[in-house]
């Protein structure tokens, strides 16, 4: 009997201390991941389509959401080094976010704009989707285009984010509305729009300068969007702001407009650059919270 008193004594000991190693292996924190930069990473055959990638230490898949840079530079030019002092700021000022910062197949003779800037976008969107838990990031997006690249961002959001990934859309300067005067009155813009438009893309008899303005393309399920525009900029005109938020307004889409003195960014005062930068991020605290 008192071998057997020994036996159990023995076997609930090495239960119990297996127990406790259990429990305390469990209660071990994870493994916190480095931060991490990853340029040019391919997303197409094409040497445009690549894009810099910056994550965060500590993300994971259920908190790390993710900001996408669109340079401007009219579609056919500009890179994604344009936009390296948002990368700045944003690494500074929200560290817990990821950071895309793409480029694009800029248009030229025989390589049309439109719609494939829009779809690269996409494919950024796509491949960080299918990679986040690789990455270690939750897939849902904030847009922050400049000029051009806030046309493309809006045109995503708009008419192209089917799975209502995109959170908010950030607009510096953005042309939003090619019914205008300022484009339709001028003998040249027919002509451009053609040229940066694949047509075989879009059904026969549609109006391009309707099709592709992001203010005439605005619904229920666009996202929040912030504006910045100023007051004499010779590229886009500040009509092109007003009918924007209009057409937010309208829908009952959230939305900030906000009109600085000066030009298309590039002379707007420190004071009005640290405002924009002050707003967006607010902004982005609101739209896309880390949860």
């Amino acid at each position: 009997m008192k071998k057997y008193l020994v036996l159990f004594l023995i076997l609930s000991f090495v239960t119990f201390s297996c127990s406790t190693d259990e429990e305390t292996s469990s209660d071990e924190p994870n493994e916190v991941l480095e931060e991490e930069t990853r340029l040019n990473v391919s997303y197409g055959a094409h040497p445009r389509q690549v894009y810099d990638l910056y994550l965060p230490e500590g993300r994971s898949n259920d908190k790390t959401k993710v900001i996408v840079l669109v340079h401007g530079g009219g579609w056919t030019s500009g890179d994604k080094s344009d936009m390296s002092q948002f990368v700045s700021f944003l690494r500074d000022n929200h560290p817990d976010y990821a950071i895309a910062n793409i480029n694009y197949v800029l248009a030229e003779i025989g390589v049309p704009a439109f719609p494939n800037q829009f779809l690269d976008l996409g494919r950024v969107i796509s491949q960080l989707t299918t990679q986040q838990n690789d990455l270690q990031i939750q897939p849902q997006f904030g847009l922050v285009g400049t000029s051009a690249g806030a046309h493309i961002s809006l045109m995503y959001d708009y008419v192209y984010d089917t799975n209502s990934q995109i959170k908010f859309v950030a607009d510096i300067v953005g042309p939003t509305d090619f019914t205008d005067p300022f484009y339709s009155n001028d003998p040249n813009f027919p002509l451009a729009l053609q040229l940066l438009t694949d047509e075989s893309a879009f059904p026969a008899g549609t109006d391009f300068a309707v099709a592709l303005s992001p203010a005439l393309q605005v619904s229920a399920s666009s996202s929040p969007t912030i504006l910045f525009y100023g007051d004499q900029d010779p590229l886009v005109p500040l009509t092109n702001g007003q009918s924007l938020a209009s057409a937010l307004n309208a829908a009952g889409i959230i939305n900030s407009f906000t009109v600085y003195e000066g030009g298309h960014g590039d002379d707007w005062s420190p004071a009005d650059v640290l405002d924009l930068q002050q707003k967006l991020e607010s902004f982005i605290l609101t739209h896309l919270p880390i949860e």
